[in-house]
């Protein structure tokens, strides 16, 4: 089984904030006039100006973050050096709490049971650690698109799960939020997928051959449930 983290696991918005913050304060701190008379607006458009400058850090976060960091101390006036050094200390202060993650309840549980039955991966856009989280100890491997060079729906992640566990595509179940990344991004290579969908959000994302979620449940506490009635399924059917 594989599994999706931000939003699957835990809710990522908190950890985010806190991040965001811990970075602001550094900056604050370390480089003084940096976060002076720039709003909201101001930073959103220099974003977007190092995205498009620098389109192939699409799939590292973490390189396109401390290149923004790096641009906004160069336009508070400070020298490249001291930019990217100060690059590399403020993205340090952001990932210290950007790792600091509260699982949704009952996952611990969750995962624990799922562990002495199934070898779980970790396959996530973002650069969250799993094995810095309180369910690291119960994976067996995790991938970022930025150590992959791709992100999902990319099928670069999902063949690397595929060629790590040494199994067919159809025996690996992926547990994902995300419509297109996790359930079409798995369904496209031929993985069964689950898909968490804890507003009730009727599925709308259907591609060109009318792929749909093989169990929909609202909660990680509903997953065992949800690999249960599948796995009879495939049992009753013959197919795997």
């Amino acid at each position: 089984m594989t599994f999706d983290l931000d939003n699957t696991l835990w809710d990522v918005e908190p950890a985010l904030l806190r991040a965001e913050e811990a970075q602001r304060q550094w900056l604050l701190e370390h480089r003084p006039g940096t976060m002076d008379n720039i709003g909201h607006e101001e930073l959103w458009e220099l974003k977007k100006r190092v995205w498009k400058a620098h389109p192939e850090l699409a799939h590292n976060v973490t390189a396109m973050r401390q290149r923004f960091l790096e641009e906004l101390q160069r336009a508070a006036g400070f020298d490249t050096e001291t930019a990217r050094a100060g690059a590399r200390e403020a993205f340090a202060a952001f990932l210290l709490e950007r790792q600091r993650v509260e699982l949704y309840a009952d996952a611990l549980e969750v995962l624990q049971g799922l562990a002495g039955r199934y070898r779980l991966g970790a396959l996530t856009n973002g650069n969250a650690d799993v094995y810095k989280t309180d369910a690291g100890e119960y994976f067996d491997f995790a991938f970022l698109a930025e150590e992959i060079g791709a992100s999902k729906p990319a099928p670069d992640m999902f063949h690397a799960a595929i060629e790590t566990t040494g199994v067919e595509a159809q025996e690996i179940v992926h547990v994902g939020d995300n419509p297109e990344h996790d359930i079409l991004g798995a369904l496209s290579v031929g993985m069964h997928a689950i898909w968490l969908n804890a507003d009730a959000a009727p599925w709308s994302h259907n591609d060109e051959d009318n792929r749909t979620p093989h169990e929909i449940i609202g909660s990680i506490g509903e997953l065992p449930a949800a690999v249960g009635a599948l796995q009879d399924r495939l049992e009753t059917t013959g197919k795997r």
